[in-house]
C-alpha cells in the first residue's frame, strides 16, 4: 500500500511561526520525508531559511527539557525520530504576538520554521527522541538572543512530563539557571 503526504503549512499564533507538514511517501518498506525543499517553502509563504549554515541533532531522553533558546537566527526544526512537545515564546518586543506562547506536539513529519527572536524549547516524551534543528547562522558560544526558563511559572508551559529541576540528566545547568521572562532586561530592537 503506497500513500503520499504532500506539504502543507499554516500560521500560529506567534507572527513568523510556521506549523509545517513534510511531503512525505510512505509504502512497505517505510517512509521518505522531504526535510526541505526551497521552492515548496517559497511556495506556500512558510518562509525560509535562506541558506543551511549548520544541523544539530539531539537525542534526549524521556521527560528532558532543552531551551527555551531565541538565538538570532532562522531555525527549521522537527523530530527525525520519536515524540515530542514544542514550546515557542516570542520574546521581539516590536512584534504583534510580543508575550505569546505556541505549544504543540512534535511527531516525525511535523515542522516548524522558528523566526529570530522566537525562543524555542522541547520535552522529548520518547527516549528515543530525535530533535532535528537547521539554522541560518553557524551557532557560537556568544551571539545574540535571549533565552527564557523553561520552567518560568508566569509562562504556565504545560509540559506533560513532571521533571524535578534539580536532575540535570532531564535539565541543563545553563537551562536551569536562565532567568524568567519578566527579569529579562527590555532589549532594543533596531529601527526599520
Amino acid at each position: 500500500m503506497t500513500r503520499l503526504t504532500e506539504f502543507s503549512d499554516r500560521s500560529t499564533s506567534i507572527e513568523g511561526l510556521r506549523v509545517i507538514q513534510t511531503k512525505q511517501f510512505d509504502d512497505d518498506r517505510g517512509t521518505i520525508r522531504e526535510i526541505y525543499r526551497e521552492s515548496a517553502f517559497r511556495d506556500f509563504g512558510a518562509g525560509s531559511i535562506q541558506a543551511t549554515r549548520q544541523v544539530n541533532l539531539t537525542q534526549s531522553r524521556r521527560g528532558a527539557i532543552r531551551g527555551l533558546h531565541g538565538e538570532d537566527m532562522v531555525k527549521l526544526i522537527g523530530l527525525a525520530a520519536g515524540r515530542g512537545f514544542g514550546a515557542f515564546f516570542d520574546t521581539r518586543p516590536r512584534s504583534g504576538s510580543f508575550g505569546s506562547l505556541f505549544t504543540i506536539e512534535l511527531e516525525p513529519g511535523t515542522q516548524l520554521v522558528v523566526p529570530s527572536g522566537v525562543c524555542n524549547g522541547f520535552q522529548a516524551l520518547t527516549d528515543d527522541c530525535l530533535y532535528l534543528y537547521c539554522f541560518d547562522t553557524e551557532w557560537a558560544h556568544v551571539m545574540p538572543g535571549v533565552a527564557v526558563n523553561a520552567l518560568d511559572p508566569d509562562l504556565a508551559i504545560p509540559w506533560p512530563v513532571t521533571i524535578d529541576p534539580a536532575d540535570r540528566s532531564l535539565l541543563s545547568e545553563k537551562d536551569a539557571f536562565l532567568p524568567n521572562f519578566g527579569d529579562l532586561e527590555p532589549v532594543e530592537e533596531p529601527a526599520g
